[in-house]
């Protein structure tokens, strides 16, 4: 099956009433270290303009604008916008949230001196044309930063679960493909130099495995949306396996989890 035969609206059309669905926030919030490494790995400056794609609560945006930046964040589920916009006023950073797809972002041409995303930009379906916004609105020498998760890690492992219970359109590929050198490679080609392609762990923390499985299923949309619409017992086994997942990775042994989730942070030049 080929990209010209794959409904890519009517796709996003889901994928957007999921990630609306839950209280993302609740999961997102947690990975705020992950944007802050992303923006002093991309050397974010003051004054330049920043944009971070599928920004969601906007946590690569507020880690620019505390470094002084010119932040925008692009993200097409407006209750995450929402929260973005509250938690800078809360913080009183100047931030510009802004209801786009990362597929056809609603910018201009080389418009930004750094482009980043924090699994955002990861999750579109379309993913060359993804690649190909992030290049069309960064200046030519700008930076391209982002941090996805990999295939071999813990959230790999966790979205093979739920391709177990719902299996992925035809046609779309992993989002770990965002989370590899050589899907890096193959989505941008020759038109970003990678300067810095570095694997990093978060560590989830949670009371216990079933806290873990439990929290994904009532915040994070794409599981909460998968959890509804299985039967009882069918949805028990889902919420086992999420807790296996936390399980095989946690590495203390006290009854809490600790378990790391690896990324990769990549950071390179827009040719």
């Amino acid at each position: 099956m080929t990209t010209e035969t794959v409904d890519f609206e009517a796709i996003k059309a889901k994928q957007r009433a999921a990630w609306e669905s839950g209280d993302y926030p609740r999961v997102g919030n947690t990975l705020q270290i992950i944007a802050e490494s992303l923006v002093v790995a991309a050397d974010v400056r003051a004054g330049q303009k920043v944009l971070d794609v599928g920004c969601g609560q906007g946590n690569a945006a507020l880690a620019a604008a505390r470094r002084f930046a010119d932040a925008t964040g692009v993200d097409y589920a407006r209750n995450l916008l929402d929260q973005g916009r509250a938690r800078a006023e809360a913080e009183q950073l100047a931030v510009t949230f802004t209801e786009g797809d990362a597929e056809n972002l609603p910018l201009p041409n080389e418009s930004f001196d750094a482009t980043l995303s924090t699994v955002g930009v990861m999750f579109a379906p379309n993913q060359h044309q993804a690649a190909a916004e992030l290049v069309r609105v960064t200046k030519r020498g700008g930076t391209i930063a982002n941090a996805s998760w990999t295939p071999a890690g813990m959230i790999g492992a966790m979205f093979k679960v739920i391709g177990k219970y719902a299996p992925p359109p035809a046609g779309v590929r992993s989002p770990m493909v965002w989370g590899t050198e050589e899907g890096l490679a193959e989505l941008f080609g020759d038109s970003v130099e990678w300067t810095s392609l570095t694997k990093r762990t978060f560590d989830f923390t949670y009371h216990s495995a079933d806290h873990f499985s439990e929290w994904f299923r009532l915040y994070y949309g794409p599981i909460n949306r998968v959890a509804a619409a299985l039967d009882d017992d069918k949805r028990a086994e889902f919420s086992a396996e999420l807790a296996d997942v936390a399980r095989q990775f946690n590495r203390v042994d006290d009854g809490t989890v600790l378990a790391p989730a690896e990324y990769l942070e990549a950071v390179g030049v827009r040719r």
